[in-house]
């Protein structure tokens, strides 16, 4: 029992530290994790396949282009046996006078301490925006509270 709870353990960590790693604004930290044959199903069904696919595909997210992005964890699922996590999140954007957020989540696969599956869903095909002034959990987690 004890291995399996630090098992557990490690496998939160990871998915913790990873989804973290957008918030530092690092994309060097985020990709440290992926596989070199990862691939990542965004919410859009755009596929990247190779850690130099991925990044592409995260450059205009770390370069600014949708403001400040920040995600908050609301919930998470690990299965060590399959070593997958499944963390549910608020993600919030900032950008000049405007901020909103939208829900989805992430089914994070590890092997051997490395992410090889990123899959990426959203509450509708199009993310649902809410507003901030429309939204108090979308002012409180822009808040830090």
């Amino acid at each position: 029992m004890a291995d399996d709870s630090k098992a557990r353990a490690e496998l939160e960590k990871l998915a913790t530290d990873f989804t973290e790693g957008f918030n530092h604004d690092d994309i060097d930290e985020v990709m440290s994790y992926f596989a070199d044959d990862a691939f990542y199903d965004e919410f859009n069904a755009v596929v990247h396949t190779g850690k130099d696919a991925i990044r592409e595909g995260f450059i205009p997210q770390f370069r600014g282009d949708f403001g400040k992005m920040r995600f908050h964890t609301e919930d998470m699922f690990v299965d060590v046996d399959t070593g997958k996590a499944l963390i549910r999140w608020l993600l919030t954007f900032e950008k000049d006078d405007r901020a909103a957020g939208w829900r989805g989540l992430d089914i994070l696969h590890f092997k051997d301490g490395k992410l090889v599956e990123k899959h990426t869903y959203a509450k509708a095909k199009t993310p649902v925006v809410e507003k901030a002034q429309e939204s108090e959990n979308v002012r409180r987690a822009i808040a830090g509270d």
